[in-house]
């Protein structure tokens, strides 16, 4: 309280109450060096025609427009980069933050939208990936010269009870059909709702439809490894339990990249991007390499790995394409008896021998540059160090829109110039 006599000071404060108008210029909410910015206009140098393929609205008939392919591109690159891989937060975030709200201008997109873009273009998003790889070498940004390749380990959508015997999964498929049949029998039951009714069917068809997948995985794991306990998840028949990183055992895929880079710095460029139900490196070589054969029409001049791809049959088959192999001879496993059988052919000795000069020793030094910041930029800062996602098909949209997202952030100036 103020003295007698002494006058109350002025003071303004908040009236929270009271209406009031707001008015700006979308276009003007970002800087142009934004990535937001930089996505979205560098997103228009390239051909999206092959995610309208089958739209069925056209331009002078009636229909429904439908949602731009290049916003919904640009959101998922942008959140990616910016370490969210979750849809519905993307979505959330498009009315609170003002990147996404600039994104998305006078629209608006929900959660399932953008799964559903993520999810149904797989041939899309492979040739949106191609076509940004040959542009770049096109340019001249990349270089061929020195692939380097490396396999990342990365959780599943699954846990590890969700994966059963073949026998479990027999009895699984019995309640299956059982549960299905139940809920098709309350189709006359007054208490539940057109729409609840729906749901549980729907639930219950995919729950059924996951057992399937479960054990057609577990069928083909008996056929391929006759003598090893065969498994299958309920949650994700894709996936399979890899040892990690730490030691561990759990539901993983097997994420491999290929990478260009100059030795001496600058921008590491995925070119190749494969996603695999094998927890080991070995013999992902010659898939990777004809991968970019087929993404660019050539050769890689040289292959870096490590000792995990080591396989003679692909090292025999990229020296006979005249690819160099610069792959770390691997060192005998202990307990090997001194008899045993060693591969002497002409092409594996010439391998051995060519990892000891010092021109491949300074190559394979160049392998943790390219390589191994691919899987690092993977889990951190796009935070993909689990997928949210089942499926290997969906998880591998997911992995080539992180590539795609970093290979357009780091040549978007070279682009646009």
């Amino acid at each position: 309280m103020t003295k007698p006599g002494v006058a109350y000071p002025k003071v303004r404060e908040p009236q929270r109450a009271q209406a009031s108008f707001h008015f700006e210029v979308t276009e003007d909410l970002l800087p142009k060096e934004h990535p937001a910015r930089l996505l979205w206009d560098v997103l228009g140098q390239f051909d999206l025609g092959p995610f309208l393929a089958r739209t069925r609205s056209a331009e002078g008939v009636a229909g429904r427009s439908v949602l731009s392919p290049r916003m919904k591109l640009t959101l998922w690159l942008y959140g990616i980069s910016d370490g969210v891989g979750s849809a519905r937060e993307i979505a959330e975030r498009t009315t609170t933050e003002l990147a996404y709200r600039w994104i998305v201008g006078d629209l608006s997109i929900g959660h399932h939208a953008l799964s559903e873009f993520r999810a149904a273009h797989e041939a899309a998003f492979d040739a949106l990936f191609t076509e940004v790889v040959s542009q770049l070498l096109h340019r001249g940004l990349i270089d061929l010269a020195v692939l380097a390749q490396d396999g990342t380990r990365t959780r599943a959508a699954a846990s590890a009870p969700s994966f059963r015997s073949w026998g479990s999964l027999l009895e699984c498929r019995a309640q299956a059909a059982l549960h299905l049949k139940a809920v098709l029998a309350q189709a006359d039951d007054p208490e539940l709702s057109k729409a609840q009714k729906a749901r549980r069917v729907t639930a219950a068809l995919d729950f059924q439809r996951r057992v399937e997948e479960a054990i057609a995985a577990c069928k083909s794991q008996r056929e391929e490894h006759p003598a090893s306990v065969a498994r299958g998840s309920t949650t994700d028949g894709d996936a399979r339990v890899m040892k990690m990183a730490d030691g561990g055992f759990r539901p993983a895929y097997n994420v491999q990249y290929g990478v260009v880079g100059d030795r001496m710095g600058g921008p590491r460029t995925i070119v190749s991007v494969r996603v695999t139900t094998v927890g080991s490196d070995y013999g992902s070589l010659l898939p990777m390499v004809a991968q970019v054969e087929q993404r660019t029409g050539a050769l890689p001049g040289s292959v870096l790995a490590d000792s995990g791809h080591a396989q003679h049959a692909d090292l025999e088959a990229l020296m006979a394409c005249g690819v160099r192999p610069i792959v770390s001879v691997p060192t005998p496993r202990k307990g090997a008896t001194a008899g045993a059988k060693v591969n002497r052919s002409a092409p594996i000795e010439a391998w051995r021998a060519s990892m000891k000069d010092d021109a491949s020793k300074e190559l394979a030094r160049m392998r943790g540059s390219l390589s191994e910041f691919a899987n690092a930029r993977q889990k951190s800062p796009q935070g993909v160090r689990q997928v949210l996602v089942r499926g290997a098909t969906k998880v591998l949209n997911v992995m080539v829109l992180g590539a795609l997202s970093a290979n357009l952030l780091q040549h978007a100036a070279s682009l646009l110039s």
